[in-house]
């Protein structure tokens, strides 16, 4: 493999990859003083035409150095394609492009996958993610970063983990504020914000930041925790005023599982116990049932979201029924939930795996949502709802109540738009589908099977709800007020016109049916 050494002073904001999806990978490497300060890999273009995007490195903290650019298996062409510049070719056509989300967060280019480090802290909102930021497949695992002030809009900040170096990836983990200070590190008046992560050289690993998130100081003890295993997730626990860390582990003994220590410092962590059969992203959290804050319950899942109930003492988790639960379907992933949420409640935001073909992003996150357990009756269940803030969002409304539904006789209302938030009730009688159809997309409910576009649901009282949220590559579905929350592709793009309710093999009655013309965040 060929390498080539070009040096270059750094005088500008960005350094510009030329990137075209398809080509062969080629290694890349920043130094200074003979040290490498950025490692990754990118499928750069040879020439002008065959660009996909332009990726960009932000070499703003570098200004006025002198570096050398080292790239294994490089063309003269493409070397010749590397630039800097002060903008970013095409901002200007960010947020607009036929498959992004409009009130889903993506990232300006690159790929995403898993949620990491979400926290609130003092009015902001912090979602930071695994990201390549050189490409639009996976790969150069770093932490990205969004804040938002009201979970709807968001804005994209500087990449906040970069990989150790090449190999050694900054994988997904948590953030949580250290409101007592716990491991000393705070220097000013702002609370520090510790995130912990899977460094995959190393371990698990700490960095604490001093400046509401934006920048991150690693931990001279660093890895903090070594084993077989990734995907920290720290959260305090109160009554026993000590951290616990909750990281995926895999062991001869155990297999897949989650294993819990914990810690007075997040310095020094202890063994505590294992949970078997989780797999990767495991989450862990505290929840009242029936909004009773006198009888709660304890929930751990891990990365498929299928979830077990029980009782935690800040060490072992104890779950008080077989198996597992489901309230997730379809392409979600990864999720986790904010620590330091005001109000008690518990949001959270998954992964949501939707191609976006010729585009220069990939994948998107599923809509905030709220998490609650209720009694119902097959026992207590987790159910998860769009955050009430969809609603700052909400336009024009179009709705209509009380009709009988017949295969001859559906109820249709006049819409204009790409996205909507739609919702219906429906009396079951003795049809055996009943749907909403969105400009020819449809939702369906099968009164046979008692299932929802797949999803096993029964109907409460002989009725059903349903909850639709349209974004233009993307459909989210929730039933019976957050029974069941499918993430899907949407097959059928462009804007809608008609929106329906109806029903087939029998009669149902729409109780209610509501469509909210939505505006786009960006």
């Amino acid at each position: 493999m060929n390498t080539n050494t070009v040096p270059i002073t750094l005088e500008k904001n960005f350094l510009l990859i030329p990137i075209w999806s398809g080509e062969k990978m080629v290694r890349i490497s920043l130094s200074i003083d003979g040290q490498n300060v950025r490692e990754f890999d990118a499928e750069l273009a040879t020439t002008k035409e065959q660009i996909s995007f332009w990726s960009f490195l932000d070499i703003t903290a570098f200004q006025k150095k002198d570096a050398t650019l080292k790239l294994d298996g490089a063309t003269e062409e493409g070397i010749s394609l590397i630039t800097q510049a002060d903008e970013i070719p095409g901002a200007s056509e960010f947020y607009s492009e036929s498959l992004r989300p409009q009130f889903h967060f993506s990232q300006m280019l690159g790929w995403n996958n898993d949620p990491n480090g979400m926290v609130y802290y003092d009015g902001e909102w912090h979602l930071y993610f695994q990201h390549n930021p050189y490409g639009w497949k996976w790969g150069n695992m770093h932490w990205g970063h969004a804040t938002s002030k009201d979970l709807v809009h968001w804005e994209q900040l500087p990449i906040a983990i970069y990989n150790k170096q090449h190999g050694d990836w900054a994988f997904s983990g948590s953030a949580v504020v250290d409101e007592k200070n716990t491991a000393g590190w705070q220097t000013g008046n702002e609370k520090v914000i510790v995130a912990s992560w899977t460094s995959t050289g190393r371990g698990e690993c700490i960095a604490y930041s001093n400046d509401r998130g934006r920048t991150f100081t690693e931990y001279e003890g660093n890895p903090v925790v070594q084993h077989a295993g990734r995907d920290p997730k720290i959260i305090w626990y109160q009554p026993g005023e000590h951290w616990v860390m909750a990281v995926y582990d895999e062991s001869e003994e155990a297999g897949r599982s989650i294993a819990f220590y914990t810690s007075e410092d997040m310095k020094s962590w202890e063994f505590q116990s294992k949970l078997e059969d989780y797999y990767e992203c495991a989450e862990i959290f505290e929840l009242p049932v029936d909004g009773d804050t006198n009888n709660t319950r304890w929930v751990v899942f891990a990365a498929d979201a299928r979830y077990a109930i029980g009782q935690f003492d800040g060490k072992v988790f104890l779950p008080e029924h077989d198996g597992k639960y489901q309230v997730h379907y379809g392409k979600y992933y990864a999720s986790q939930l904010f620590n330091n949420s005001p109000d008690g409640r518990k949001i959270q935001i998954g992964w949501a795996q939707i191609e976006m073909p010729s585009m220069p992003f990939n994948q998107t996150f599923s809509f905030p949502h709220s998490l609650t357990l209720r009694t119902t009756d097959t026992g207590i269940r987790m159910f998860a709802e769009p955050v009430k803030e969809i609603e700052i969002l909400h336009q024009k409304q179009h709705s209509t109540k009380n009709i009988y539904l017949t295969e001859d006789q559906p109820a249709d209302l006049e819409v204009s738009g790409e996205l909507f938030d739609i919702r219906a009730r429906f009396e079951v009688r003795d049809a055996t589908t009943i749907g909403i159809d969105i400009g020819g997309e449809q939702v369906i409910y099968n009164t046979k099977e008692n299932q929802l576009n797949g999803a096993e649901m029964t109907p409460i009282n002989g009725e059903i709800t349903v909850q639709i949220l349209i974004d233009r590559p993307m459909m989210e579905i929730i039933g019976n007020n957050g029974r069941v929350f499918l993430t899907t592709s949407r097959q059928q793009r462009g804007r809608v016109s008609t929106i329906s309710a109806f029903a087939e093999g029998g009669q149902a009655r729409l109780v209610s049916l509501e469509a909210n013309e939505l505006r786009s965040i960006w």
